[in-house]
């Protein structure tokens, strides 16, 4: 390793196994840069998807170690960088190659049995409706050796976080039956109107799907709804609006949004049940998609049983957009 505060000067390859694998090391102009965006300005030619492939897979070692996409790289690592095949970017379907790019940026967990991603927002899970493209037909482009791939769950199109796909069809039954018996435990942040009331912890209020003369469906609380409920737990209150984590015990559509619309505490820059003038004025502030991420999916691994609790960050937007209410 060699010491912070060398003089700026090129990356250089010390050397190349089978003229295949490179070994890179890194002089002080780099230092802290993000070991994805190093790789991207020196793997031309080659698509974001497979540099994001090979860090998530670990064929990227820094100092003989595995890292992370987000690992920042300091003057005298030594990257190890795998063979790549630069004809991939052939591969893909060119008209949706930035959305199947993004969606192996955003893969948080991957092994024999199923995907988790961070699904990003204005992204329908599979196409339908109008759509060609979402994230599954994404998913099966990105692995086209896949025999099986498969939701799990659905989130709505606007709802960005944790989103899982079976790459098998006996881990699609194993984890059907945890959300059947209730034992895969999802839980929300979502940004509401007003100020939560700190005792309102549960909402039980039966749910129905309503088909519109114009063909849009809307869920509605009725009394010949199916039975829903969905518990509430305060995060962080602001002026205006408050941060609360939504933990949904039933999986029934739009519940979360329809849950906090009739607590009185509609979620922001929901198009569907919104209030205009709360989102008007989160708007004004410079939100600008509904406030609503699926931050953590815990369940049993269909595979080997082990206890798995997968977490999605908020997007930069969402986070910044928090920051600003808090001034």
């Amino acid at each position: 390793m060699q010491p912070r505060g060398l003089g700026s000067v090129k990356i250089r390859a010390m050397t190349q196994i089978q003229q295949q694998v490179q070994l890179l090391t890194i002089e002080a102009e780099h230092d802290g840069q993000r070991i994805d965006n190093f790789l991207k300005t020196q793997l031309k030619g080659v698509p974001k998807s497979l540099i994001y492939r090979i860090l998530r897979k670990g064929e990227v070692r820094v100092n003989k170690k595995r890292i992370k996409p987000e690992y920042k790289l300091c003057a005298g690592d030594v990257i190890r960088v795998p063979p790549v095949r630069v004809a991939e970017k052939n591969e893909l379907p060119s008209a949706n190659l930035g959305v199947i790019q993004r969606l192996e940026s955003q893969i948080l967990f991957e092994d024999e049995a199923m995907i988790v991603l961070n699904k990003p927002s204005g992204m329908a899970v599979h196409g339908g409706s109008g759509l060609s493209f979402g994230v599954i037909e994404g998913l099966r482009a990105l692995r086209p050796d896949a025999r099986f791939l498969e939701l799990v769950h659905r989130l709505d199109r606007d709802t960005s976080g944790v989103l899982l796909v079976a790459k098998k069809r006996s881990a699609l039954r194993s984890l059907h039956e945890q959300l059947r018996i209730k034992t895969m435990r999802k839980q929300y942040l979502a940004l509401v109107r007003g100020k939560w009331q700190a005792h309102v912890k549960v909402v039980n209020a039966p749910l129905r799907k309503n088909d519109l003369q114009s063909g849009e469906r809307v869920v509605r609380v009725s009394a010949d709804g199916k039975p829903s409920e969905t518990r509430f737990r305060i995060v962080r209150q602001f002026a205006e609006a408050t941060l609360v984590e939504c933990s949904p015990i039933t999986g029934r559509t739009h519940q979360i949004r329809v849950h906090t619309l009739h607590a009185g505490h509609p979620i922001a820059c929901d198009d569907k049940y919104g209030e205009a003038a709360f989102d008007e004025k989160m708007r004004s502030q410079g939100l600008k998609r509904l406030f609503l991420h699926a931050w953590k999916l815990s369940f049993i691994h269909p595979a080997d049983g082990r206890e798995m609790q997968m977490e999605a960050p908020l997007a930069p937007e969402l986070d910044g957009f928090l920051e600003k209410l808090a001034r």
